[in-house]
């Protein structure tokens, strides 16, 4: 099934993952059957855990070279777990899947946890705990990060919000949850939760509501359609956007920056998912911004990430990645992959980008190829060709989680 194009990165070279991406809806899958699994060994830390139309290839995140492979019928969306052992959340109807990526084990295969959802949506590790969002219930399921990969499920906490509703919940380091409000219609703000689920705070001046990001000082942003909902010691302060619609609906955070970077899209009717500009919010001066590209350079939500120095990795429809700083300046190009046009639809497999330190992971459905680029020198270091059209991918293990 694997065709080795090259690979040519030291091994060690992984460093710890920088960027946290909030990804867009969750999508509906064939009810899941139970899975098929086979795999190899393999020397990294590292772990590319790609998901395609029934399955997820698993790629040694040195070389690329792939390790395993776990079958499951149906769209697959695949999320970082956060825990010390690699293990990646994969979705579909039905459940929260638990996959081991064989860091640890040797072998890739589910587990056999998995968390009941009609629909699940979005996976928040934070803090050492895990929160799992179900769209069809609202119900969210909280469990300590590194209790899952038994092949029993742990022990979790469950809150429940006041109407089902495409949401997310975070759990903070003091025991307090935020968690969003929303109906299957409309969706209009945050909730701010005790341990016990008492609620403590809100604020409905978020429509759309839609994702979050925890940077530094565990201030956390979430994305709306006329700005963005800050929670920071214990309040909520709204920064509204520059334009009467200018939506953030997915933020990329580090945990030693006060800036969080959001995706912006400032026409509700635009045909096609490539935006040019992005929101800079930073939480301390409780201040948002709005960066305009340069001329042709154009996103997707898969498409941004953060360096080991908290700049700005972006991945263009033009094909190449951009290197910016903080303050969304422009410092270096590379080109990496073949220019490519907007996704139909936000799951239709395009190109994706996840940044682990210096390295930026790039994927190539139009190529069915998985590359690994050094963000100092713009060098693809290693590439892997698939049999498989790749869709969304999350890189795990050696810090990066």
């Amino acid at each position: 099934m694997f065709r080795p194009v090259r690979h040519r990165l030291a091994a060690g070279a992984v460093a710890a993952l920088a960027a946290v991406t909030l990804a867009g809806c969750a999508a509906a899958g064939a009810p899941a059957s139970a899975p098929e699994s086979s795999s190899t060994a393999a020397d990294s830390g590292t772990r590319v855990a790609v998901a395609y139309d029934g399955g997820v290839v698993v790629l040694d995140g040195d070389t690329l070279e792939p390790v395993g492979e776990a079958e499951l019928p149906g769209y697959l969306r695949v999320s970082t777990a956060g825990d010390a052992g690699g293990h990646v959340f994969v979705t579909t109807d039905g459940g929260f899947h638990v996959l081991d990526t064989g860091i640890d084990s040797g072998e890739v295969a589910f587990t056999g946890e998995v968390f009941d959802a009609a629909t699940p949506g979005h996976v928040t590790p934070h803090a050492g705990r895990t929160a799992l969002f179900d769209d069809a219930t609202g119900d969210v399921r909280i469990f300590d990060t590194d209790a899952i990969g038994t092949g029993e499920l742990p022990a979790f906490d469950t809150l429940t919000s006041e109407a089902a509703h495409h949401g997310v919940a975070i759990e903070l380091s003091d025991g307090t949850s935020l968690s969003t409000i929303g109906t299957a219609e409309s969706r209009s703000g945050v909730r701010h939760l005790d341990a016990d689920g008492t609620e403590l705070a809100r604020d409905e001046t978020c429509p759309g509501v839609h994702g979050e990001g925890a940077v530094k000082d565990e201030a956390v942003v979430f994305g709306c359609e006329d700005g963005v909902l800050l929670f920071s010691d214990g309040a909520f302060t709204k920064l509204d956007a520059p334009d009467e619609f200018g939506r953030t609906g997915n933020a990329y955070v580090t945990d030693s920056s006060p800036i969080a970077v959001g995706d912006y899209k400032t026409d509700p009717d635009a045909e096609g998912y490539l935006l040019s500009e992005l929101t800079l919010i930073d939480t301390r001066a409780q201040a948002l911004s709005v960066v305009q590209l340069p001329e042709g350079v154009e996103y997707t939500w898969r498409g941004v990430g953060r360096d080991e120095r908290d700049g700005i990795v972006l991945l263009s429809a033009d094909g190449s990645l951009y290197s910016l700083d903080e303050a969304g300046a422009v410092q270096e190009s590379w080109p990496v992959i073949e220019p490519w046009e907007s996704p139909v639809e936000w799951q239709n497999p395009h190109p994706g980008l996840k940044v682990v330190g210096d390295i930026a992971y790039v994927s190539e459905p139009a190529a069915n190829s998985i590359h690994a680029v050094d963000l100092h020198s713009g060098e693809i270091i290693a590439s892997q060709e698939l049999d498989v059209v790749p869709g969304e991918f999350v890189v795990v293990g050696a810090g990066a989680h």
